[in-house]
C-alpha cells in the first residue's frame, strides 16, 4: 500500500513539474500551429473568421509566379551560404585549434562576436559599409568593377551580398561546433599516425575528417534549415528587391499576412515552406548519414 502511495506521489510531482511546460507549449506553439493549418483552408484574414475554401489556397500557390520566384531565390541563397559557410568555419576552426592559451580564446571571441549581435545592428553596419555614396567598401568594388556598385539595388549583387553578411554574422557558432568536435578527437590517434609516417594532410584525411564528419553533417543540416527560413536580412537590406531578385518565401508570407491581410493564403505558403524544410532537411541528413557510414 505504501509503495502504491509513493508511486502516485512521484507521478503527481512529475506531472506538476511537466505541467508548466505542457501549458506554454500548447499555448504558444501547438494551438497556433493548429490554427495555421485550419486557416490555410479558408479565405479568412489574419485575425477573424473566413469562409472554408478547401484546397483553393494551395491551387493558387501552384499558379503564383511570385511563389516560384521566391522558391528559386531561397534555393540560390542556400547555394551561396550552406557549403561555403561550413567550409569557412571548418578552416577557421582548424587554424584556431592550433593556437593555445589566451591567443586561442581571443581568436574565438573575435569570430564569435558577430553572432551575439542582433540582426538590426548587423544589417546597419553592413548597409553603412556598402553604401553607394560613402561606404568604406565601395573602393574595393570600384577596383574590381571600375565603378562603385549599389549592391542592394542591383539584382546581380543583392543576394551574394546578403549571403556574405549572413556568413559573417552566423559563422561564429559553426566555428564553435567544429572546435568542440576537434577537441573530442583523441590525441593518441595523431601520435599513432605520426609514428606511421603520416604527414599533416594524411592525418587530416585519415583521422580528423572521418571523426569530424558527424559535426560536419550537423552543421550542414542546421545551416540548410536556417537559410531556408531567411527573412530578417533580406527585409532590412533590400525588402525583396530590386525586381524581386531577393524575394524569399518568408517575405512572401509576411507580405500576404501583415500587409495584405490574406491570412489564409499566407498560412498555406507557410505550411508549404514547412513541408519543404522538413523534406529537404531529412533527405540531406540521410544522404550525409549514408556518406558518413562509408
Amino acid at each position: 500500500m505504501a509503495t502504491h502511495y509513493n508511486r502516485r506521489k512521484h507521478l503527481a510531482i512529475a506531472f506538476s513539474l511537466v505541467a508548466p511546460f505542457v501549458f506554454f507549449f500548447c499555448l504558444v506553439f501547438l494551438w497556433p500551429a493548429i490554427r495555421v493549418v485550419e486557416l490555410s483552408f479558408t479565405n479568412g484574414p489574419l485575425i477573424g473568421e473566413g469562409e472554408w475554401v478547401g484546397l483553393e489556397n494551395y491551387r493558387r500557390i501552384l499558379t503564383d509566379n511570385l511563389f516560384y520566384t521566391s522558391l528559386k531565390n531561397n534555393g540560390y541563397f542556400i547555394l551561396l551560404t550552406v557549403v561555403p559557410t561550413t567550409v569557412l568555419a571548418l578552416t577557421i576552426a582548424l587554424l584556431v585549434n592550433r593556437l593555445s592559451g589566451r591567443l586561442q580564446a581571443a581568436m574565438l571571441a573575435l569570430f564569435f562576436l558577430p553572432y551575439i549581435l542582433p540582426v538590426s545592428v548587423v544589417t546597419m553596419i553592413w548597409t553603412w559599409m556598402l553604401d553607394f555614396q560613402f561606404g568604406i567598401l565601395q573602393p574595393a568594388f570600384a577596383f574590381f568593377t571600375g565603378k562603385p556598385v549599389p549592391v542592394f539595388k542591383d539584382p546581380y549583387w543583392v543576394m551574394p551580398m546578403v549571403a556574405v553578411v549572413t556568413i559573417w554574422w552566423t559563422n561564429g557558432f559553426n566555428v564553435l561546433l567544429f572546435i568542440a568536435g576537434l577537441r573530442n578527437v583523441p590525441q593518441e590517434l595523431y601520435e599513432a599516425a605520426a609514428l606511421d609516417g603520416a604527414n599533416s594532410r594524411q592525418q587530416f584525411r585519415r583521422v580528423t575528417w572521418p571523426l569530424l564528419w558527424p559535426v560536419t553533417a550537423l552543421v550542414l543540416t542546421l545551416q540548410l534549415i536556417l537559410q531556408l527560413k531567411i527573412f530578417d536580412q533580406v527585409y532590412l537590406m533590400s525588402e525583396g528587391g530590386p525586381f524581386n531578385s531577393s524575394y524569399v518565401l518568408l517575405l512572401m508570407v509576411y507580405r500576404e499576412a501583415f500587409q495584405l491581410n490574406h491570412g489564409g493564403y499566407a498560412s498555406a505558403i507557410a505550411l508549404v515552406l514547412f513541408v519543404v524544410i522538413m523534406v529537404v532537411s531529412v533527405l540531406q541528413f540521410q544522404v550525409l548519414k549514408v556518406r558518413g557510414a562509408r
